[in-house]
């Protein structure tokens, strides 16, 4: 079970990102993450709030990275500022182009052009344990659902040796991406990314973080509170413990929650789950 967290932009944003790793430690996280920005100051801002994080969580820290926008001598510049740091568990994702999820893609003509060769890099800079990422709702590169499990069998040829999902709502898109990669002969550990949507803003939102719609089932019982803000959130608490108690029944090895910075929910689904665990 893990929990990703985002770089704060100011003095507000750092409070925010300390108050919500504070109330999560006692949920005692297997391991922790900040995601990457692909231009200089948002790059030294991850840096920066994973230090902050590995000196003040018992957590693995993990540290991301992307090709978006760097050469490789840049990206190797980062992997050395981690190893400083004593992270050594890296995220290779080749990243979002900096118009959103459905831009092309555009190689850096000094950089790297997809994940699996960073996975390569990466492997060859230290003594990183390295994850990459998923797609059970398919790459909105390509939607092309076997391609993606070839990718994702590549990565793990490449050193890979977990991996963990977009954000996504149906449980039986993930089984599915599992039995895909599985048929490959590819092992790796898939962990289910886990995003709860606790407003209605939320819905049109969602494509914008992963290339994908929610699901008309998602949508239908959000927009039949949709004016009750309390019971809104209620409801996306609800879907999220419903999923991973499905995921997890099914054989996912891990949760991976996306945080947006914030504990309550996070904390109210995990309480759920072990509360029915016991029960």
């Amino acid at each position: 079970m893990s929990f990703e967290f985002f770089p704060p932009k100011d003095d507000l944003g750092t409070t925010a990102l300390l108050d919500a790793i504070s109330s999560l430690q006692p949920l005692r996280p297997d391991f922790v993450s900040v995601t990457y920005g692909a231009t200089g100051s948002s790059r030294e801002r991850t840096i920066d709030a994973t230090k902050v994080i590995h000196q003040r969580s018992d957590a693995i820290t993990v540290g991301h990275l992307t090709c978006v926008s760097q050469t490789v001598a840049e990206l190797e510049g980062a992997l050395a500022a981690y190893t400083e740091a004593g992270v050594g568990h890296i995220l290779a994702v080749r990243g979002d182009p900096p118009g959103g999820p459905t831009a092309p893609w555009q190689r850096h003509p000094e950089g790297l052009d997809n994940a699996t060769e960073l996975v390569k890099l990466v492997k060859a800079s230290g003594d990183f344990c390295v994850g990459v990422g998923a797609f059970p709702d398919g790459h909105p590169d390509r939607h092309d659902f076997d391609l993606d499990a070839q990718i994702l069998a590549e990565k793990e040829q490449a050193g890979a040796e977990f991996a963990i999902t977009q954000l996504f709502f149906d449980a039986d898109a993930y089984f599915r991406l599992v039995e895909r990669v599985r048929r490959l002969g590819c092992d790796l550990p898939i962990i289910a990314g886990i995003m709860p949507v606790t407003n209605i803003s939320q819905i049109e939102r969602f494509a914008t973080f992963s290339g994908a719609d929610l699901p008309e089932a998602v949508v239908s019982r959000l927009r039949a509170v949709a004016d009750d803000p309390v019971a809104v959130r209620e409801v996306g608490v609800e879907i999220a413990v419903e999923l991973c108690d499905t995921l997890l029944a099914g054989g996912a090895p891990g949760l991976q929650f996306f945080t947006q910075n914030r504990s309550r929910a996070t904390a109210e689904i995990l309480g759920r789950l072990r509360k029915s665990k016991k029960g």
